[in-house]
């Protein structure tokens, strides 16, 4: 079977498409075929997948083909079942007969024989060619179709179709093409199930001696490409993936020894999507194929079939695995192929896929999320074959050229060198090369980095390339001359020939000698001399590359140093434009970083800093501080270089900002006095900054500031500088963030002077205005060094003391400041709340209370008082006793009074101008609260700065030492009254009582010559606290004055009372305080009290009484007319009458609540009554109750008589009852 592969190549390349065969009986296929071939290709099919699952196919070709045609010749039989994939799908029968017998006797036998083939699908199209005119000719037309249809038409199956040659019917090309199909769907049914029994007798002999992949290949892939052109490319893609896995198995056997192949010219330009590259008699090999080109054939087969799905996507992932895989099979292989064979294939590979999946046709057919995996390994692609491009740039002698950042060092540091079996050798006439090669190398000078900044160059190869390929050269060793060459220098500098002794001339000649297919390409001398210098090596590599790589576009770009710069730019720029699509962001950020860096050595400044920065901003935020240090300061000579100023100083930050063990102390200097020179002289603008990374802060351990609202103070941050010497801040400020509120502004504090940082911790204090009462945590540090204004918002987590570790971006919880609400942080209070003297000074104790909170410091109170003066006051405690000067109102506080309650002493006295007036029996005293009240208002004025202060306004009862009252006790015969003078203490304190005299007001005379005194024996007189005494005067009635002189008279008797006072100042009244302040307990002081009496007729009864006479039995009711009757009765004769009369009569008034009464008769008016003593008058008034309840009677008054001569005798009632109306029968319905 395997005879047939080159006619099974054949076969597949004119074959891709259904055939349909034509039997045509009547010779009518001239006439309809170009209506038949206008329906193809069909629009929709349904066909049976592998699995006899419904498939619906859009477009399925076709072909149709006469079965005369000598493409469908008869063959051999063999070869007719193995190739059965070419054999026409269904059979298309054309026949026409307008005569029954005709049919009958010759059609029907002629069809009878056709279809006999019971593998053959087929159907029957009869061609009516009867005019539509011809009535006749249509009915025999359908007679004999009507006969065909009974004849070769069964239930199962409909096996005939009628078509008008002048004009079909409309439904007839739907019945044609569902009858091509069904015929077709059967026919590949058939042979699918032939297919798969014949592959499962070669399966199940795969073990076996007899076993023939080739075979196997024929029978499967018929399979495969007979999908294929059914347009089921699910079943095909399938049938070459099952392929793959049995070849691969076979490759893998063990036992056989195989040719590998990828030897001849050619081959190092990938044919993974060329399944056209080879014929298959070319890498076939016994019973199977060559390894190299086959797996390579299956791959563009399976990625013909992905693409005819619109599966690009999958076509790049399996490329990319496919090459991974591919890629180490060549390394076990590498001994028998071409130098750098394996990555001249990586690198045209990865090129045909990207190109093959950068079609447009391709785009935007997938998921959002399917996208960006795809340009994830068309990033992956272009990233790989980059890294083997940069290989071969090195071995060429590019290294210098290629930038040794961290990325290039990681990929190229861990890619093994090419392993050929022998180095391959300078050619004889490379000289010039060799010399110009060693000229580059001499000329290349390490490039020092801007600051200053020297670092080892990173490697990017995975060991000394002098050393590996000399090794590989002929088992010598670079490292070791002398021991290869027996310690003869001679043979160091190439002045001798070999003279190995450990490996024979002979046998290095025959490895060197082998040929193009076991060793490496191009021409190599006989012997090995000396060690290969470097710049030999890459000469020889360059001409065994030359004589490797066939692609002339990979070659131009491996040409010169500038074609591989664009070439590595090209990739570059294709792997980070699709890793920016893709998930995988950030190594697209990566690679710009590559870019950039090419950017920067040619002098394009402006975009490798846009790329740097991208590059920077990755680096700083997943906290890759080593490579952040490896690309920054070529940002800040990019930014240097286009004279951005703000860029630049920001850079040389953020180096500052790095770990302090990525740069010398020298280094770092540098970078401090850039930021210096910047900001104090280059700089005409502000620059504003962040320094979050360089200078942190945190408030000091131990528990927060607490302060009372109100209260300024002093707040201590430490603050951590990142700077390596010194620096001067020419302003420095930190705000408070507000926790109770978020829509409380910060409110910064500012320091007054320059502050110095030193480096490492530093501790800082601010001045704190009050502040609003809640909690505060640090917010942001802001300052300014020249034109920079720097602003950091990272804290720390405020460590030991002795740390100097300041990066730490945690933000504390803990507040920096509590400010408490408002409370009171004193009390103020009278010492003593019994009354004081007045008119007299005395001390009033104001006690002062701190509520936990001191008064130390420059505490002050200030006072006042209301109509009373003030002198220097004393200050106690409990221990201690302090007088203190009195100034403008203000006394200052003492030390030890600051923390303890303390009572303040203040003389004062109340000043009062008004006589006190004594009051009698017939008119008692009536007290009132204010009377003798004053008030003191207190100011206190404390804190550290005096900024709290407390008012309080204090009440201080002043009195007079006595109340007087009098009486007359008796009214003798003669006219003499005994005028009794009662004295009530109304202070705290003992009153002693030396003398008193009344100065009597006219109309009054002391009987007999006294001088207006009592008896003598009554004094000394004491009065006990709140007690009372009496002093008895004798006095009678004196000459009556005319009106006229009343006014230039006394109208009022003054009582003079010369006393003295003994009392404790914390009870209450005392002695009053002297000048000096200071009280002797031994002297005494008169004082002297004054009070006005005023004196009148001694009236002893009443002159008048008024009852209330009873109300009637029946009680009140509303609406009901009552008479209300009053009595007035004289109870003294004229000569006694003090009533004020006139002609006899006395005015009375009535008054009464209008809502309740209603009164019918006089309100007001003049009744007579009789001064006869005893005489009576009734007064009576109607009224009317308005409701009901008890409500308040009208009341009888006499105006014109004072209260003390009207005796109410029986009072009237406080209440009376009032019933409701009666009922009213006028509305009442009788039963």
């Amino acid at each position: 079977m395997a005879n047939y592969l080159a006619q099974f190549q054949t076969i597949k390349n004119s074959c891709d498409h259904i055939v349909i065969a034509v039997e045509d009986v009547s010779d009518l296929w001239p006439n309809i075929k170009s209506g038949f071939e206008e329906r193809v290709p069909i629009k929709r099919a349904s066909l049976n997948n592998k699995t006899r699952n419904p498939v619906l196919v859009e477009n399925f070709p076709c072909e149709f083909i006469l079965t005369t045609d000598s493409r469908l010749r008869s063959r051999f039989p063999q070869e007719q079942s193995l190739f059965w994939f070419r054999e026409p799908y269904a059979t298309i029968v054309l026949v026409t007969c307008e005569d029954l017998d005709e049919f009958k006797t010759i059609l029907k036998p002629r069809l009878k024989l056709i279809v006999q083939n019971d593998e053959k699908e087929w159907f029957i199209v009869f061609v009516s060619r009867a005019h539509p005119s011809n009535d006749n000719a249509v009915k025999m037309a359908k007679k004999v179709y009507a006969k065909l249809e009974v004849d070769f038409s069964t239930k199962r199956r409909e096996r005939c179709c009628k078509y008008d040659i002048h004009g079909p019917e409309a439904n007839f090309w739907d019945d044609l093409e569902s009858k091509i199909m069904e015929c077709v769907r059967n026919t590949l049914d058939r042979r699918v199930q032939f297919y798969e029994d014949e592959i499962r007798k070669l399966t199940e002999q795969r073990f076996m001696p007899v076993w023939n992949f080739c075979n196997f290949f024929i029978l499967k892939e018929s399979l495969a490409f007979m999908f294929e052109m059914a347009h089921l490319y699910e079943d095909a893609l399938r049938e070459y993936d099952e392929l793959e896995l049995c070849y691969l198995e076979t490759v893998n056997m063990p036992g056989k020894q195989r040719e590998f192949g990828g030897v001849d010219h050619g081959d190092d330009w990938a044919a993974l999507l060329n399944h056209e590259n080879k014929p298959l008699t070319q890498i076939v090999q016994d019973d199977s194929f060559r390894e190299f080109e086959f797996r390579q054939y299956l791959f563009a087969y399976q990625s013909k079939l992905l693409f005819k799905l619109n599966r690009p996507f999958e076509v790049a992932s399996r490329g990319h695995s496919f090459i991974i895989g591919f890629s180490k099979a060549l390394t076990l292989h590498e001994n028998m192929l071409p130098f750098c064979m394996r990555e001249v294939w990586v690198i045209t590979a990865c090129l045909a896929l990207i190109n093959a999946t950068a079609s447009p046709n391709y785009d935007g057919l997938v998921a959002t999320d399917i996208e960006k995996e795809f340009y994830r390994l068309k990033g992956d692609l272009y990233s790989l074959c980059r890294v083997k491009f940069m290989r071969l740039a090195y071995l060429i002698g590019y290294g210098a050229d290629i930038e040794k950042s961290p990325v290039n060092s990681a990929l190229l540091s861990m890619l093994t060198w090419p392993k050929p079996p022998v180095w391959p050798s300078v050619p004889l006439d490379a000289s010039p090369e060799v010399l110009e090669k060693e000229k580059v190398i001499l000329q290349a000078t390490p490039k020092i980095k801007h600051f200053g900044i020297q670092r080892k160059p990173l490697p990017l190869e995975p060991s000394v390339l002098l050393r590996e390929a000399n090794r590989r050269r002929a088992s010598l060793s670079a490292g070791n001359v002398f021991e290869v060459f027996d310690g003869r220098p001679a043979l160091i500098d190439g002045s001798a020939s070999d003279a190995s002794s450990r490996t024979p001339l002979s046998k290095k000649m025959n490895v060197i000698s082998m040929s193009r297919t076991n060793s490496s390409p191009g021409t190599f001398d006989g012997s090995v001399d000396r060690p290969m210098r470097l710049a030999e090596i890459y000469v020889a590599a360059e001409h065994a590359l030359k004589h490797t790589i066939s692609d002339a576009d990979l070659w131009k770009a491996l040409s010169s140093v500038e074609e591989f710069e664009q070439k590595y730019l090209e990739l570059t720029k294709g792997a980070a434009d699709n890793y920016h699509h893709s998930w995988w962001k950030r190594h697209g950020v990566v690679l710009d970083g590559e870019i950039a860096a090419v950017c920067f050595r040619h002098g394009n400044f402006d975009l490798a800093a846009k790329s740097y920065e991208k590059v920077c901003a990755l680096y700083a935020g997943e906290g890759w501080q080593e490579l952040l240090a490896d690309v920054l300061p070529n940002l800040a000579e990019c930014q240097k270089m286009l004279n951005d100023q703000a860029g630049y100083l920001a850079s040389c930050v953020r180096l500052l900002s790095l770990d302090k063990g990525l740069f010398s102390t020298k280094e770092r200097q540098a970078f401090q006095a850039e930021v210096l020179r910047l900001a104090r002289s280059e700089m005409k603008d502000p620059v504003p900054l962040d320094v979050s990374s360089l200078i942190t802060f945190s408030g000091n351990p131990g528990p927060p500031l607490e302060l009372c609202d109100g209260d300024p103070g002093i707040l201590s941050v430490t603050v951590w500088s990142g700077f390596p010497d010194d620096i001067t801040l020419d302003s420095l400020s930190l705000t408070l963030t507000a926790t109770f509120n978020a829509d409380e502004g910060a409110k910064a504090l500012r320091s007054s002077t320059a502050t110095i940082l030193k480096p490492g911790r530093n501790t800082i204090t601010l001045a704190l205005p009050p502040q609003r009462p809640g909690s505060y945590v640090l917010g942001v540090l802001t300052g300014q060094i020249g034109q920079l204004r720097f602003r950091s918002h990272s804290f720390s987590k405020g460590g030991p003391a002795d740390s100097d570790d300041f990066m730490s971006y945690e933000k504390p919880t803990r507040p920096i400041l509590k400010v408490f609400k408002p409370r009171p942080l004193v009390d103020l209070a009278a010492a003593i709340s019994s009354a004081l003297l007045i008119n007299e000074t005395q001390w009033v104790g104001v006690i002062v209370r701190p509520i936990d909170y001191s008064l130390k410091g420059a505490s002050s109170a200030e006072m006042t008082n209301s109509n009373g003066t003030q002198k220097d006051c004393s200050l106690a405690s409990i221990k201690e006793f302090q007088q203190l000067k009195l100034d403008n109102g203000r006394i200052e506080f003492p030390a030890w009074a600051s923390d303890t309650d303390s009572v303040i002493w203040i003389p004062v006295r109340a000043i009062s101008d008004r006589l006190p007036r004594g009051s009698s029996s017939v008119t008692p005293q009536k007290q009132s609260n204010l009377d003798g009240m004053r008030t003191i208002a207190l100011k206190l004025e404390f804190g550290v700065s005096h900024n709290q202060i407390f008012e309080r306004t204090v009440a201080v009862h002043f009195t007079d030492p006595f109340h007087v009252s009098t009486r007359v006790a008796d009214k003798c015969n003669d006219g003499t009254l005994l005028l009794q003078v009662i004295l009530h203490s109304q202070v705290k304190a003992t009153l002693t009582i030396y003398d008193a005299w009344l100065e009597l007001q006219d109309g009054f005379i002391h009987t007999g010559q006294g001088t207006g005194r009592p008896t003598s024996s009554f004094f000394p007189l004491m009065i006990s606290p709140t007690s009372r005494a009496g002093i008895m005067f004798s006095i009678r009635l004196g000459k009556v004055i005319d009106k006229d002189e009343v006014e230039a008279l006394q109208a009022e008797s003054i009582l003079n009372i010369r006393y003295g006072i003994y009392g404790e100042r914390t009870n209450g009244a005392h002695p009053p305080v002297a000048m000096d302040g200071i009280e002797t307990e031994d002297a005494r002081q008169d004082l002297l009290f004054k009070s006005a009496i005023v004196l009148q007729r001694p009236v002893l009864d009443p002159c008048l009484a008024v009852g209330f006479l009873p109300l009637p039995s029946t009680g009140l009711r509303v609406g009901q007319l009552i008479t209300m009757q009053w009595r007035v009765e004289r109870l003294k004769g004229p000569e006694d009458n003090g009533i004020s009369e006139h002609n006899g009569e006395v005015l009375y008034e009535v008054s009464a609540n209008s809502e309740n009464w209603m009164l019918a008769g006089r309100k007001r008016g003049h009744a007579t009554l009789s001064t006869i003593q005893g005489s009576r008058i009734v007064i009576s008034v109607l009224c009317v109750p308005l409701v009901a309840g008890y409500v308040r009677p009208p009341q009888l008054g006499l105006p014109n008589v004072e209260e003390s001569n009207i005796s109410c005798n029986p009072p009237g009632p406080h209440l009376v009852c009032v019933m409701p109306p009666a009922l009213s029968s006028s509305f009442c319905i009788p039963p």
